[in-house]
């Protein structure tokens, strides 16, 4: 299902919606953007695939090109472009214009039909072919806060997390830099070594003999041991 529908004029702002559609697709999935021309399978009953992808939706992405609002087809109830951004209205669905280029003026409500008057209220994004990178980044740092399933694939990893992978460590220090968040889990194999895990600072402690036992601290509950051969427990000599 996709979750944003790109709204786009042929002649005004189609080659701008071909390049937003591609590059959605390539941060999100083939699978995130639709797009008339390219999403709607041939022999399809196109009017029916166009409403019915606009209420699935989660954005409608209105693509706006210099000549947009002088279109007669705009005040045609039939006009698909329209039909379109009024569905997405209708239901809810949160509606981004898209500038084309520096040439393009921000929207007036008293230059559209009284219907998509409020589409001049709406924030847009202005993206310049030129420079794309800052208009496409904003549109999909938009994305993801309206629609929280979607990830970005492009977007670098976060610095604070940190990942280790250590084999053995012997006779050296094993350090873990920054915060640590979630859980850790350790195998230590042999009969040496100290461990310790929690809060508060860790002191270098010495153990010696086959069964040596130190306690730091509050021990709530009991410590047993049995030991068998040479490495006998005093209190087995009674």
């Amino acid at each position: 299902m996709p979750d944003v529908f790109v709204n786009y004029r042929n002649g005004d702002g189609d080659k701008t919606a071909t390049f937003i559609e591609r590059e959605l697709s390539h941060r999100f999935g083939d699978e995130a953007a639709f797009r008339a021309f390219k999403s709607i399978p041939p022999g399809t009953r196109y009017q029916e695939e166009l409403l019915h992808n606009v209420r699935r939706s989660a954005v409608l992405l209105a693509v706006i090109g210099p000549n947009w609002t002088n279109y007669p087809a705009l005040h045609d109830e039939n006009d698909w472009v329209r039909r379109e951004i009024l569905e997405a209205f209708d239901c809810g669905i949160s509606v981004i214009p898209v500038l084309e280029g520096a040439g393009t003026a921000r929207l007036k409500a008293a230059d559209l039909p009284k219907e998509l008057g409020q589409l001049a209220d709406r924030q847009f994004v202005r993206l310049d072919m030129k420079d794309p990178e800052p208009g496409l980044t904003k549109i999909a740092k938009r994305l993801t806060e309206l629609v929280p399933t979607l990830r970005d694939r492009t977007a670098p990893e976060s610095q604070s997390a940190v990942r280790n992978q250590m084999g053995n460590v012997s006779g050296g220090t094993n350090v873990q830099g920054r915060d640590i968040t979630g859980d850790i889990g350790n195998v230590i194999k042999g009969d040496y070594g100290q461990f310790h895990l929690g809060k508060g600072n860790m002191y270098n402690q010495h153990f010696s003999g086959p069964g040596a036992t130190f306690i730091d601290g509050v021990n709530n509950g009991g410590i047993h041991q049995r030991f068998d051969g040479q490495g006998k427990n005093e209190d087995d000599d009674r």
